[in-house]
């Protein structure tokens, strides 16, 4: 009989949020992969773009990822399968800025983000079989438990790579300094996903026969998008949320212009939103069940840091500001999870959260659009305001969605 609720497999998901953590923060969307394209290239739009990429490419394919998992009883194969692409993806980053760095910049931005979208691109396969595993893993209380661990542990982590990247910025010169992180932080990625590929992972008993065709799929989860009002209304509250991305890769540029940015005060910056995510996780969002709360506070954290940002002249009020980062993007990314899984019935759970994660995902490109905002208004104030009034509309709806039991 499978053990629901395995501590074993709390800990295998919780280093795998460890090593992941400590290999990703390096491109940060907040702090160094807006830095590192700009190196490159002052364009401000670029930067948008390249900062969307990290995320955005998992749009193209979660749909058909769910068309396909709905049948299967076990993920694990097709997640490890997915592991390696990610972790080749990275490493051709590294390799790319080590080989050709400032000698060919086009041709170096080129291979970054051709690194970038697979990176992400493959996570659209990779979200589907993760969520699938959570929900067979853990019960409803347990999850939420074991996402603020995996918060946690990968918060810590992300404080080490922010000393580890303090470090590097400040002894190296870029591009050089760049690929040194990509290319050891690609290793430590593999520690965590081999971690989690040995997850105990049980058949799964209910499931959905697969459509004749693709196109067949796409018409039976449309109906089944207009038949569920609740995931209409999740789904828009998630999209709002998402407005983050407008400002959020620009703060650092706006800190750039305004303050003496070092390489250790970047680091810094980085281990204070990471301090900022163990508080959230530890404090608040591990011991709320209720998502739909959790949903609002975090909104809340959101909407002080851009006010906050609008006003910021010194070290101290960025530094608050990644705080408030650390803090709601966890409590983001854990009810977003979880809401998703309470309300979808268990042979359905992969379109549910293929069509909550395509739609709200468009939000993705919010940084191209702030690029654009901000290229032909010249003005942070008015990306950050932008920013709040859409998460404060996010908050509004967010209050009007009821608990799922």
């Amino acid at each position: 009989m499978y053990k629901i609720d395995n501590p074993k497999n709390n800990y295998k998901n919780v280093a795998h949020a460890f090593f992941l953590s400590l290999a990703i923060t390096i491109a940060e969307p907040s702090t160094i992969l807006p830095l590192m394209i700009s190196h490159f290239s002052e364009n401000v739009v670029l930067v948008g773009i390249f900062v969307s990429l990290l995320r955005s490419g998992q749009i193209t394919i979660q749909l058909y990822a769910a068309f396909h998992a709905q049948s299967y009883k076990r993920v694990i194969p097709y997640l490890n399968k997915v592991f390696f692409f990610r972790w080749l993806s990275w490493l051709l980053i590294g390799l790319s800025i080590y080989f050709i760095g400032d000698s060919n910049k086009f041709l170096t931005l080129l291979f970054i983000g051709l690194g970038l979208f697979s990176f992400s691109f493959s996570a659209g396969f990779g979200t589907i079989y993760f969520k699938e595993l959570q929900a067979k893993l853990f019960s409803k209380r347990y999850r939420g438990k074991t996402m603020a661990n995996r918060n946690i542990a990968g918060a810590i982590a992300s404080i080490a790579s922010g000393g580890v990247a303090g470090y590097v910025l400040s002894s190296f010169e870029a591009p050089m300094s760049y690929a040194y992180l990509f290319i050891l932080s690609s290793f430590i990625m593999a520690i965590g996903f081999l971690a989690f590929a040995t997850i105990d992972e049980p058949e799964k008993m209910k499931t959905l026969q697969k459509e004749q065709n693709f196109k067949l799929f796409i018409k039976n989860s449309i109906s089944m998008l207009k038949d569920d009002k609740r995931l209409q209304q999740q789904i828009v509250v998630i999209f709002l949320s998402f407005s983050y991305y407008l400002s959020m890769p620009f703060v650092i540029l706006h800190a750039n212009s305004s303050i003496e940015l070092t390489g250790w005060l970047l680091g810094g910056f980085i281990m204070v939103q990471m301090v900022g995510s163990i508080i959230g996780s530890s404090l608040l969002w591990r011991k709320i069940y209720n998502y739909e709360k959790m949903l609002s506070l975090s909104l809340v954290s959101m909407i002080l840091a851009f006010i906050i940002a609008i006003f910021a002249t010194n070290p101290y009020s960025y530094a608050l500001i990644f705080f408030l980062f650390g803090v709601g993007l966890d409590g983001l990314s854990i009810s977003s999870m979880n809401l998703v899984i309470e309300i979808a019935p268990e042979e359905k759970r992969p379109i549910y959260t293929a069509l909550q994660t395509n739609i709200t995902s468009v939000g993705l490109f919010f940084p191209i659009l702030g690029g654009v905002l901000l290229s032909y208004l010249d003005s942070y104030i008015l990306i950050y305001s932008l920013s709040v009034l859409l998460l404060s509309l996010g908050l509004f709806l967010s209050l009007k969605l009821k608990e799922c039991k």
